[in-house]
């Protein structure tokens, strides 16, 4: 699937319908269409949790729970990917807003932005959809909402 965004071509691809039957309502909105849900309720916003984020779409590992940071948003911020790799940035100019979008690499699917006001050491927040997300121990087994 090539992004509506760019021309990027992704590892994994599958038809609005292949999502549509793998994800929630919810989950397709947010991640295949760019949405985002409202402050404060979706999963694992305020988890302090150890474990590894992963993309809903793809399972593929996006941040640490050590990199999150409480953001006072009621979105899940992180300061750095899990590797340079992990998340794509690219710019988003809709709204009437100048930011950047963060995407899964692997996938494409929206996860949130990235603005130049987090703490150290990079002084990135990436600030994330949760419903985007699903936090993993390090068993691999789902914890959180």
């Amino acid at each position: 699937m090539r992004s509506k965004k760019d021309d990027t071509v992704y590892p994994v691809t599958k038809t609005d319908q292949e999502w549509r039957e793998q994800l929630t309502d919810e989950q397709f909105h947010v991640t295949r269409k760019a949405g985002t849900e409202r402050a404060f309720t979706g999963p694992n916003w305020d988890a302090k949790d150890e474990g590894l984020y992963h993309c809903v779409c793809c399972d593929s590992p996006l941040f640490k729970s050590d990199t999150k940071f409480d953001s006072g948003t009621g979105w899940p911020s992180f300061w750095e990917p899990v590797s340079e790799t992990a998340v794509a940035d690219r710019p988003d100019n809709t709204l009437f807003m100048r930011r950047t979008e963060s995407v899964c690499n692997t996938c494409g699917a929206h996860l949130g932005h990235v603005f130049p006001d987090g703490p150290p050491p990079t002084g990135q927040r990436y600030c994330m959809n949760g419903t985007a997300m699903v936090l993993k121990n390090k068993n691999g087994e789902t914890i959180g909402e």
